[in-house]
């Protein structure tokens, strides 16, 4: 039987018990996926005592079937496509690059909407634990860890609720260590593991944001 979380908290709170050995280190950093990742690393994050922030990464999903995620794409240009779910699917190279300049331009949009003036955070030496509120194909996440990785940090821990092993097998060779509670075979999708999944608004993730960052210009 899959194994199923009431919401996006309690996944957090979870997934913060694996990651206990990283708390109230100073050189740790949570990066949310945004946005349904946010939630999950928000609970991560506070109950870690360590600094909380968005990383955003683009699903390129497969037109007429958008939860399908043939690609990813994230900041500094990268691009990880699934080529066994393009040829599948019999996508056209026109459409792939048409959704990538679609997803390019959300991309863009959303940095200063979830951060405002604030910088992005820096990485650099950094433990930086990525954390989404489940994986699929692994397209997103994989191009995650390829953004981050140029950007110099000491160790990338992918942390999620939920992934199937197929994934997890990319992950565990593309990350220094991946941290999943459930892995169901044979897999559905992320949704089914969730007794309430709804979408996450960008509101939602601003106030998290927000509510992580107060707590250290306070001096938590």
């Amino acid at each position: 039987m899959t194994r199923r979380f009431q919401d996006r908290v309690e996944a957090g709170r979870l997934l913060a018990e694996k990651l206990r050995h990283y708390a109230n280190r100073k050189n740790v950093l949570v990066l949310g996926m945004a946005r349904g990742g946010v939630p999950v690393a928000f609970e991560v994050a506070q109950l870690l005592g360590v600094p909380l922030d968005a990383f955003i990464v683009r699903k390129l999903g497969v037109p007429g079937h958008e939860e399908l995620a043939m690609g990813a794409i994230a900041s500094g240009g990268i691009r990880v496509l699934n080529r066994a779910i393009i040829r599948s699917t019999s996508i056209s190279e026109e459409a792939l690059e048409a959704v990538t300049e679609r997803e390019r331009k959300e991309l863009e949009r959303r940095a200063p909407v979830y951060r405002g003036d604030r910088a992005a955070p820096m990485v650099r030496d950094k433990i930086v634990i990525l954390v989404d509120d489940g994986i699929a194909t692994g397209s997103t996440m994989l191009a995650a860890v390829a953004a981050l990785k140029q950007q110099g940090p000491a160790r990338i821990v992918v942390a999620a609720p939920v992934a199937p092993p197929d994934s997890c097998a990319e992950l565990q060779e593309a990350a220094h260590e991946l941290v999943v509670i459930a892995r169901p075979d044979p897999f559905c999708s992320v949704g089914q593991c969730y007794e309430v999944f709804g979408q996450t608004t960008d509101e939602e993730v601003q106030q998290l944001l927000r509510n992580n960052w107060r707590c250290y210009a306070q001096g938590a």
